[in-house]
């Protein structure tokens, strides 16, 4: 990457949120001010080897010489990408990413993080507490500031209990039931499916073959949420939610820490509004009664921001971890 002419304020920081959604990239410098953002639709895929670390070079590396472009900031000397299932699926991520982030752009520091970490650091920065990340998918994470603990996080096939792929999932089924006639279905979430997917009978070759299958799904949860204060079947399903989700954040969160821990939620489930956040509100005080719940500040990719920040000036207030919390290289050009 060419250098404009003029030094560099500050270290520039690099961060990727990288979820079942899309991927979203900020580059600014370290010195505060907002970084410029960029997104794309498109999820990293996952194959054999878990994460394509090649896949996600090959949307980043042109979102970050635009944003470079835009911003003067040439060299990033720090790096944290934030990846949904990286503790399960990151192997190749883990050997290859940093690496290629040095090659590509310079990068001296690589922070390979769940995406849960960077929802936590957004959310709640480096106090002690539990954030529920529920996007597409759903996992909790907790620390008092020595350890991570985490809750969920298996994915769609396998867990993501109350996220976004869950809950259109769920309102897939009951509107499957009432296309059978079998109980638990529902008319109205019948209705909205064959208007979203089509008739029915379609529906299951549109989407077993979908490399990204769980963002499909999740796209359904804003129908249940928009049925639920009128259909009794969506209504349950956003309930169930909400208990899937206290009870990941009851798992994680710790108990003896002083002040009260804060109880945060961020993604875009929040968006779904009154039909699951009144319900949640009512688990999370009955699951959590020694916790205070708190709005989060940022998101996860304000998290990743904030992780890069604070590498960049020698501090890391969050506990490392090899599998959460992953840190490589030299900051600064320094070993």
């Amino acid at each position: 990457m060419t250098s404009p002419a003029g030094p560099e304020r500050s270290p520039g920081v690099l961060a990727v949120d990288s979820g079942g959604s899309g991927l979203r990239v900020a580059l600014g410098r370290a010195d505060g001010g907002a970084p410029a953002v960029r997104s794309s639709r498109i999820p990293v895929r996952t194959g054999a080897r878990g994460i394509d670390p090649e896949h996600l070079m090959a949307q980043l590396v042109p979102m970050v010489r635009a944003l470079s472009a835009q911003t003067g900031v040439v060299r990033p000397v720090v790096a944290v990408v934030g990846a949904a299932g990286l503790g399960t699926l990151g192997g190749a991520l883990r050997a290859e990413l940093p690496g290629a982030l040095a090659r590509e752009f310079g990068v001296f520091t690589t922070v390979l993080a769940a995406d849960a970490v960077t929802a936590y650091a957004g959310a709640l920065g480096t106090r002690p507490g539990a954030v529920v990340a529920a996007g597409t998918g759903l996992i909790a994470v907790g620390t008092d500031l020595t350890a991570w603990h985490r809750a969920d996080g298996w994915g769609h096939l396998l867990g993501d209990c109350g996220g976004g792929a869950w809950i259109g999932r769920a309102g897939l089924e009951a509107a499957l039931r009432a296309h059978d006639g079998r109980a638990g279905g529902s008319a109205a979430l019948l209705a909205c499916a064959e208007e979203q997917f089509g008739p029915m009978p379609g529906l299951p070759g549109l989407l077993y073959p979908r490399s990204d299958r769980p963002a499909v799904l999740a796209s359904f949860a804003p129908r249940v949420a928009a049925r639920a204060p009128a259909d009794p079947v969506a209504a349950d399903i956003l309930r169930a939610a909400a208990r899937h989700m206290a009870d990941s954040a009851a798992a994680v969160c710790p108990r003896d820490t002083e002040p009260r821990p804060r109880v945060a939620v961020t993604g875009g489930l929040v968006h779904l509004g009154a039909p699951l956040l009144v319900p949640l509100a009512e688990e999370l005080a009955r699951r959590l009664p020694y916790a205070r719940r708190v709005a989060a500040v940022g998101d996860p990719l304000d998290g990743a921001v904030r992780i890069a920040a604070d590498l960049a000036s020698g501090a890391l207030g969050l506990p490392a971890d090899d599998t959460m919390l992953h840190v490589t290289g030299r900051v600064n050009g320094t070993s």
